[in-house]
Order: structure tokens, then C-alpha cells, then sequence
């Protein structure tokens, strides 16, 4: 590949507001999202401390910030239903559900390769 060739295609990277790359992937970078994501595709509509129980090292103020940024993004739902106390339950929208065979790839390769990244 010629070096212009190549300077044209790292161009795309380089422009931070229009690259697709930081602007999608930076919302689940972190290790929660994706856990979350996981969870809801398996189990569908959730409550909040059936979440907090399958991700025990999570605290309570960071897993509400990730459910609200996933909300916020348009991957999960939230119903609240008039109950009391409230019942509060999340799920995947069409756009998280079209998502998910995708993470099912990743999470695959990593379950296929986690000894390799043991420490």
C-alpha cells in the first residue's frame, strides 16, 4: 500500500466527532456495559438487584450510571410499573437486541481464549 494510500485510510480515524469507531465502541469500553447487555438479552425483562446479584462487583451508583447511559443510547428500556413500592424493570430495545449477535461473537471469543489473558 502506497503511503498516501494509507495516510487516506487512517483519515477516517483521525476525525474524532465523525469517526464511527470512538463514537460507537467508547460506549461500551467499559466492562459493565457489555456484562449488562449480556444479562438482559438472557433473561429479557429485568429488575435492578437481579442485575446488581449477577454482577456482584458492581456498585449500586455505577450500575445505575450504565443502565442510564444504555437508556440514554437507546439500547435498553425502562418500565416503571405503578406499584408500590415502584417495580422497575429493563429490557433490550430492537436497536441493543440488533447488537447482540455481534457481542455473542465477541463473548464467544472470549470465552474460546480467556486462559490466554489469565495473569
Amino acid at each position: 500500500m502506497s503511503t498516501i494510500a494509507l495516510q487516506e485510510n487512517l483519515k477516517k480515524y483521525s476525525a474524532i466527532e465523525h469517526c464511527p469507531v470512538r463514537n460507537v465502541l467508547s460506549r461500551f469500553s467499559g466492562k459493565w456495559a457489555i456484562l449488562i447487555l449480556s444479562i438482559l438479552n438472557e433473561n429479557e425483562a429485568t429488575r435492578f438487584n437481579a442485575i446488581a446479584k449477577a454482577i456482584p462487583d458492581i456498585s449500586s451508583k455505577v450500575l445505575s450510571d450504565t443502565l442510564k447511559s444504555l437508556e440514554k443510547d437507546g439500547m435498553i428500556s425502562r418500565h416503571i410499573f405503578a406499584e408500590i413500592p415502584p417495580k422497575v424493570e429493563y429490557s433490550l430495545t430492537e436497536l441493543g437486541k440488533s447488537l447482540m449477535p455481534i457481542l455473542g461473537e465477541l463473548i464467544g471469543w472470549a470465552v474460546k481464549n480467556f486462559n490466554h489473558f489469565k495473569h
